[in-house]
């Protein structure tokens, strides 16, 4: 049996090994997956919903545990992921809400003679794929609804952070889930998995979260078979502070926006456009904060550890010597941790770079570091191409005093989401998802569901007799 190691990013130590599942056991799956799927998707809806609840409330009794697995694999820090342990977990409980509220229609032709009944219906086995960034969140909200919907799935998890994965479809089967229902494949070949998977006439529907790259792939892939597609995928989003903003309440916004997980998040603010009126005062306090940021290993209580391997930390590296080369300056840093045990090459100094000229290559593109690039704009209009000037729009943030105008600034905004006066968009309760090539679909709220099924409608022969 073929296994490979999951290590530590703060330390680069080896924490596990896990079985390396290969194509052939990938295919195998899919075989369990759908004589799962005839059963799951005729359990009542009150049933599916108790057995996620079951467990929400096993992720919450195992809430430590999970915590732990996730620093060691991801190098985050405990409250970040503590955090996410009960966010991911809230998508149990939304979903198993959900689950008894399947919509449908019914209705008179108008011709008359005919009834029109809509339904919903499951769309049948759905592979899975998820990054390694937020390894508890980004399961939960695509296995939840799968099964609220009667969906049996496939997961296949980063292959950085397997570990976490594995820990909720224990917690599934202990909470009820029907063998064969949830079913992970970690592997370090992820497209031999994936293609294994997608090549089944049986798979029908892909949630992937990750790179727009890695997404145009996946899409061709599946257009040769046209299955069912959600894509959630990257994000260049601004954060913008007009010039009657509360200073100290978007400083704290952006530290939460920009500093979450180290930066390495879909959602992380990006770009900082900042108006001249207040652009002195929002550098210096936010920089404050900046320097104040403690690093090292999260086990030991860091508030800011690891990206996630030193290839992406000298790639951010790279970043911002290209921004500096431009014209930019680094206007305060945090300070590397110190001491021996850690993988120091891992670790990228919280930056705040000041003067970025308004075309510098590194507004173009995903940071996923503790980078925050602050340009100054006096033109609204301007700053508004500038910040919709990318070919993803996933989510974006605004600071104003006058909320009527912060709103008619996200109205402007092409992005799926929109953080107003507050630093975090993300809920299990509302549509999570981008435009342009951010993405297709949703996830969250009413829509997550909406994504696992498909639409039947019946006609109903009600002539008089």
């Amino acid at each position: 049996m073929t296994e490979f190691e999951v290590r530590n990013p703060a330390t680069a130590a080896v924490i596990d090994t896990v079985h390396d599942h290969t194509a052939e056991e990938a295919a195998a799956q899919v075989d369990a997956a759908q004589a799962a799927f005839e059963q799951w998707r005729t359990v009542a809806p009150r049933k599916r919903a108790e057995i996620l609840m079951a467990a929400h409330r096993g992720m919450l009794d195992d809430a430590e545990r999970l915590r732990d697995i996730i620093v060691a694999e991801n190098g985050k820090s405990q409250a970040d992921a503590a955090a996410e342990v009960a966010y991911a977990a809230e998508f149990f409980r939304w979903y198993a809400e959900e689950a008894v509220r399947a919509p449908g229609e019914y209705g008179v032709a108008p011709a008359g003679g005919v009834r029109n009944v809509v339904t919903r219906r499951p769309v049948g086995v759905a592979v899975l794929i998820t990054p390694w960034n937020f390894p508890a969140a980004m399961a939960t909200r695509k296995i939840a609804p799968a099964l609220a919907a009667g969906c049996t799935v496939l997961l296949k998890p980063a292959s950085e952070t397997p570990l976490t994965a594995l820990a909720i479809a224990e917690i599934l089967q202990q909470a009820g889930v029907p063998e064969g229902t949830v079913q992970v494949a970690a592997s370090s070949s992820a497209s031999k998995v994936v293609s294994a998977w997608l090549a089944d006439d049986r798979v029908r529907k892909l949630s992937f979260t990750g790179s727009t790259g890695v997404g145009r792939r996946l899409l061709a892939q599946c257009a040769e078979r046209v299955v069912n597609t959600s894509m959630e995928l990257g994000g260049n989003a601004p954060f913008i502070v007009t010039a009657d903003a509360d200073v100290e309440a978007a400083v704290e916004g952006a530290m939460v926006a920009k500093f979450r997980n180290s930066g390495q998040a879909c959602t992380a603010a990006n770009r900082f456009y900042v108006h001249a009126d207040v652009a002195e005062e929002f550098v210096a306090a936010f920089g404050r904060r900046i320097e104040q940021l403690q690093l090292g290993d999260p086990a030991a209580g860091a508030a800011i550890g690891p990206v996630i391997h030193a290839r992406a930390a000298a790639e951010i590296r790279e970043l911002i010597d290209g921004a500096v080369a431009q014209g930019a300056r680094i206007a305060h840093q945090a300070a590397l941790p110190e001491g021996e045990g850690l993988d120091h090459e891992a670790f990228v100094a919280p930056t705040l770079l000041a003067d970025v000229p308004a075309d510098a290559d590194i507004l173009g593109q995903e940071i996923f570091g503790p980078v925050a690039p602050v340009v100054v704009y006096t033109d609204e209009e301007d700053m508004l191409r500038r910040a919709n000037d990318a070919e993803v729009g996933l989510s974006s943030y605004v600071y104003a005093g006058n909320l009527q105008h912060a709103m008619q600034i996200g109205e402007k905004l092409e992005a799926g989401m929109v953080g107003v006066n507050r630093g975090i968009v993300s809920d299990p309760s509302a549509p999570f998802g981008g435009v342009k090539q951010a993405g297709i679909g949703r996830e969250g709220g009413s829509f997550g569901i909406e994504e696992f099924t498909e639409v039947q409608y019946l006609s109903v022969d009600w002539s008089a007799v």
